[in-house]
């Protein structure tokens, strides 16, 4: 199988949707056609615990944590991932970030 597209999935919060976006957008990841800013971002909610050796955005060391985050979403060429997750990571303020690549089918 050959892949050549991808969806992105990034978990943060809300308030760093937008930043990202707008970088992701200006190196050219986020066009669709006759489109860019293509996005979505879903509502969530989730688990956590800092480790002994964790420096956390949000929570206390050893102590489990619940919040709400957003679960951004987009569609990617394969050949542009490396940078688009280096465009990520300079943005994303957490320690360990979740980003998820799942292949995409090409019908």
């Amino acid at each position: 199988m050959n892949i050549t597209t991808v969806k992105v999935e990034v978990l943060l919060p809300e308030m760093f949707i937008e930043n990202i976006r707008n970088q992701l957008n200006a190196i050219g990841i986020l066009t669709v056609g006759n489109y860019d800013h293509v996005i979505s971002y879903t509502e969530t909610k989730g688990y956590w615990r800092p480790l002994d050796k964790a420096i956390p955005y949000d929570g206390e060391k050893n102590e489990i944590s619940f919040g709400s985050e957003c679960k951004l979403e987009f569609k990617c060429e394969y050949s542009k991932i490396q940078e688009t997750l280096k465009t990520i990571k300079e943005i994303h303020p957490y320690e360990e970030p979740i980003i998820n690549i799942i292949p995409l089918l090409d019908i």
